[in-house]
């Protein structure tokens, strides 16, 4: 019988200008970096289902995916943080990360969905005659596990020049792509922060990390890319008739298009003595290395605001102190986003696992001081708690007062409105990332501003291509998650003005929160029941939905893909 093939291989190769200093080309590999084997048998894979397999003798692996009748293979671990993808959800065309959401092509392995700013290796694969799946690559994909795209470098001719204003996970994700779409331009990323782009979920889950070990690329990559990174200044104006952005070290810098990434800034206390030392939040390197100074095994620590900021650092802080008290104005830490049913488990979590003593339903009325430092805690009921250091994590305040003499359209409270293309009311001003009032995919494009990392990295990735030419809409589905003691909370979809939360449980800590708007349920929470969220996601990505017939005992998601 005569062989069949089939064979699919990388999509993603660009073509590098001469001058370009990227050693990311599309060459040749060397022979000895080849690694070539059977896998399996065609016949172990059932369509429209993915299985890891080990390849070479190195201990590499490969994800299979078999959809419509082709089979494909791609790297087996997500290039965010490492996620072994075969426990994800597979979609139409691309795999789920069960951890964070992060989504690939499964023909390409590009990164279509974030967080995290590499694609997947991809590998070449060929079915023989007597159904051995055959895949072939680069033994150094099956060690790394990721690939960065191919980007096209500054061409001095082109006089364009594309400005983005702030240096988070947009304006990382937005560089990065305007220079894999084929932008040729100037390309300007403006930060206030001494600090090239890093990946801050971790400062309030890791107070002693240093920074230099979390940023998300290096110093030579943006040099050899074209990629001009001006640290330490911030935007102070935006001239959109001249096209002029005007800096806080007096210089301006002209552009074609602009992207405003500035995001927000933590919320701070307004009661008597809110000046005194050792009062802190936390948004910067700087801060968290402040907290982490003060920290001693005698020192009581008293942690204002019981959503993510605030539990996160609490839970850093045990063990290490000799106290973590939790204030909450509400009932429960989370109950205004995640609900009182899931809020009453995590603090069960934290009150009678860990020893934090959550004190809720009250509010701080005063700072107490000594030598200038705080030491106490006063609050409403009025008590007074001893306090060596205090954390505030009680909201943010968008970074837009600068728009204030421009044309540029906000919210009420400074948020920016943009369309389904992050466009501003001002031609080539796009807008993206926690300022960004945007229309969310998942509630039918309704339009809300959300501070979180995924969506972050998805706007700069939509505001490039479409500051490029590339026309593209907004698709995607919110994916947020905390690290508690080890333990991840996943949230998929948005839930803003939910109606009633229907939770499904094996535990106390292992359950299945649906959040309903009518009969609809449009966001889940999920603890210890990996990869639902992820299924969930790409459910609603897909354009389906569930309702409360759907959820009872989760049976909907053994009807999903695998």
């Amino acid at each position: 019988m005569k062989a069949i093939f089939k064979f699919r291989q990388c999509l993603s190769a660009r073509v590098l200008p001469l001058f370009c200093k990227s050693s990311s080309t599309m060459s040749s590999v060397p022979e000895n970096d080849e690694v070539e084997g059977v896998v399996c048998k065609a016949s172990e894979l059932a369509d429209n289902s993915m299985k890891e397999f080990p390849l070479g003798e190195d201990g590499g692996k490969v994800l299979v995916v078999k959809q419509h009748g082709e089979i494909f293979a791609v790297g087996s671990k997500c290039t965010h943080y490492g996620a072994p993808l075969a426990n994800g959800a597979l979609g139409e065309g691309r795999v789920r990360c069960p951890w964070h959401g992060a989504c690939f092509n499964i023909k390409s392995g590009d990164i279509e969905d974030f967080p995290g700013l590499d694609s997947l290796p991809c590998y070449k694969v060929e079915v023989t005659s007597d159904g051995d799946v055959k895949v072939k690559g680069k033994k150094s994909d099956l060690t790394v596990s990721k690939r960065a795209k191919q980007l096209t470098c500054r061409d001095p001719v082109n006089s364009q020049a594309i400005v983005i204003i702030g240096g988070g996970a947009a304006g990382a994700s937005c560089v990065e792509t305007i220079r894999q779409e084929g932008f040729t331009g100037r390309v300007v990323l403006i930060s206030k922060e001494p600090h090239l782009p890093y990946d801050r979920p971790k400062l309030s889950k890791m107070l002693d990390v240093d920074v230099k070990k979390i940023y998300l690329r290096s110093e030579d990559f943006y040099l050899n890319n074209g990629i001009e990174i001006l640290k330490g200044v911030e935007a102070t104006n935006i001239d959109t008739k001249g096209k002029v952005v005007t800096l806080s070290n007096g210089e301006s810098v002209k552009y074609s298009s602009v992207f405003i990434a500035s995001g927000s800034r933590p919320r701070t206390m307004k009661v008597p003595g809110s000046d005194l030392n050792n009062i802190f939040t936390i948004r910067v390197p700087e801060d968290a290395k402040a907290i982490f100074s003060q920290l001693t095994p005698k020192s009581n620590v008293v942690v204002v605001g019981s959503s993510f900021i605030g539990m996160e650092a609490a839970a850093f802080c045990v063990g290490k102190v000799n106290s973590v008290v939790v204030l909450g104005r509400s009932s429960d830490p989370f109950k205004e986003t995640l609900g009182e049913n899931v809020g009453s488990r995590i603090r069960h979590l934290f009150e009678n696992t860990k020893g934090v003593i959550m004190e809720m339903n009250v509010q701080v009325t005063e700072f107490g001081g000594k030598d200038g430092k705080v030491s106490s805690v006063k609050l409403n009921d009025g008590r007074t708690l001893d306090a060596d250091v205090v954390i505030v994590g009680i909201g943010a305040i968008f970074n837009s007062e600068f728009l204030s003499q421009s044309e540029v359209e906000t919210t009420g409270n400074g948020a920016v409105q943009t369309n389904e293309y992050l466009q501003t009311n001002v031609e080539n001003v796009y807008a993206g990332g926690d300022i960004a009032h945007a229309p969310v995919f998942a509630i039918g494009n309704k339009k809300a501003a959300i501070g979180h990392w995924q969506i972050a990295h998805y706007h700069g990735h939509v505001a490039a291509k479409n500051m490029v030419g590339k026309k593209t809409s907004l698709r995607t589905v919110p994916f947020f998650w905390t690290m508690l003691f080890g333990m991840s909370v996943r949230y998929a979809g948005y839930g803003g003005g939910f109606d009633k939360v229907e939770v499904v449980h094996e535990d106390i800590l292992k359950f299945v929160a649906y959040y309903l708007q009518k009969d609809e349920v449009v966001a889940i929470a999920t603890l210890g029941k990996d990869p639902i969220a992820a299924k969930f996601a790409e459910l609603l990505y897909e354009g389906k939905k569930l309702t409360t017939s759907d959820i009872k005992d989760n049976a909907w998601v053994t009807a999903a893909k695998a």
